[in-house]
């Protein structure tokens, strides 16, 4: 029985590295390293959740290929049930990664069968089994973005189940138009700091946190990178909280993944029941260290692992 259930984007990651400049149009670079590793926000967090001991279970679409295969088996490699669905009209989700000698990234996506995942998709019997349920990839999600995934999280809700989202970037400029009917069905929400900018039209952390919670947001967790994160709400030991918090010191290597790895560690933080401070810590963690390793949720360490980490490594000025 699964303690936290991920829905949404599932991605197959062709990393490239390093990449500091594109080659002129008709001629070759030369790169240290190609890979392909699993990846996209549903699945991030999946696997970072079942690799801190949560079971997890992770819903989506791939396509009927190669890459659709490769995204179930690490599901299976990782412990994490797959409910994930092979669609035979559109192909896996499949984004280039170019990574830049200092880890930072440039994508180009394929929405794929990420863009076919609907509301139904996500059986109630499965929503009863689960304490919490995550949506990751709001805004590149078409046919569950909007009015599905308000009643999505109503269902969650109606069975008993705390409510979680991360916005992914809206190309097409809807921003709160589109999600501002959920706020008020979420217990938490994730973002980085431009996505939450532009939702709110804030720069500020706590202002960007203060707007959304005034929405109806129970927590907030804005992500800042190298910077840390800003998190404002009530924990599940009902104590509020808010505050900043720094990012570890760790040897960059590649940053995908890094914010899918900060929603495992504070889902799983949240499921032991932690104060929301502890929470973060953790969350800060798992994200440090999926950076020390190329692609997805590689360099995330198991729970043991993570609080040594957590309660020893340096933090950022």
């Amino acid at each position: 029985m699964p303690d936290a259930t991920c829905v949404g984007v599932l991605v197959a990651d062709v990393v490239v590295r390093p990449v500091d400049e594109w080659p002129q149009r008709g001629q070759l670079a030369l790169v240290q390293d190609v890979a392909v590793r699993s990846g996209g926000l549903a699945h991030t967090t999946g696997v970072t959740l079942a690799k801190l001991g949560v079971a997890t279970a992770v819903v989506g679409r791939v396509g009927a290929d190669l890459f659709g295969r490769f995204l179930v088996d690490e599901l299976h490699r990782h412990g994490v049930a797959a409910y994930v669905r092979t669609d035979e009209e559109a192909p896996t989700s499949t984004t280039v990664v170019a990574v830049t000698s200092g880890g930072e990234r440039s994508f180009l996506h394929l929405v794929g069968a990420n863009g076919r995942l609907v509301e139904e998709d996500v059986e109630d019997a499965l929503l009863r089994q689960t304490r919490v349920l995550h949506l990751g990839g709001t805004f590149i999600l078409p046919a569950l973005d909007g009015e599905p995934t308000v009643r999505l999280l109503r269902r969650a809700r109606g069975a008993g189940c705390l409510t979680s989202l991360d916005v992914a970037w809206d190309a097409r400029g809807r921003w709160m138009a589109l999600l501002a009917p959920a706020l008020s069905h979420l217990d938490i929400l994730f973002g980085n700091r431009e996505e939450l900018g532009r939702l709110t039209g804030e720069e500020d952390p706590p202002r960007i946190a203060a707007a959304l919670r005034a929405r109806g947001v129970g927590t907030v967790a804005v992500k800042m990178g190298e910077q840390g994160a800003y998190v404002d709400g009530t924990g599940p030991d009902g104590r509020a909280w808010r505050g900043h918090l720094p990012a570890y010191v760790v040897p960059v290597v590649d940053t995908t993944g890094a914010g899918d790895a900060f929603c495992g560690g504070f889902l799983a933080g949240t499921l032991m029941g932690w104060d929301l401070e502890r929470t973060t810590r953790l969350a800060n963690a798992a994200g440090a260290l999926c950076v020390t390793a190329l692609g997805g949720a590689a360099g995330v360490r198991p729970l043991g692992e993570t609080l040594r980490f957590m309660e020893t490594a340096a933090v950022r000025a």
